[in-house]
């Protein structure tokens, strides 16, 4: 199921979007899903190890400990 979404893009980036979609001949729906996506995806790990490194019972490790853990 999709969702419609109304909401507007800065000039610049919305000439670029537009560019692009003519340009690879996707839709401007594509890119906007993909980024989108991805941007939520990036945000949400961040936002993990944000709450691990703040979260006191969280035990912090050297680099040198997490090679060795990996056998690199």
């Amino acid at each position: 199921m999709t969702v419609l979404k109304a909401f507007r893009l800065p000039a610049g980036l919305a000439h670029r979007l537009s560019s692009l979609a003519k340009v690879t001949h996707r839709s401007e729906k594509f890119y906007v899903s993909e980024a989108l996506a991805h941007y939520l995806e990036d945000y949400a790990d961040a936002q993990i190890a944000k709450d691990r490194f703040n979260d006191p019972r969280s035990k912090i490790i050297s680099g040198t400990e997490l090679r060795k853990r990996l056998g690199v």
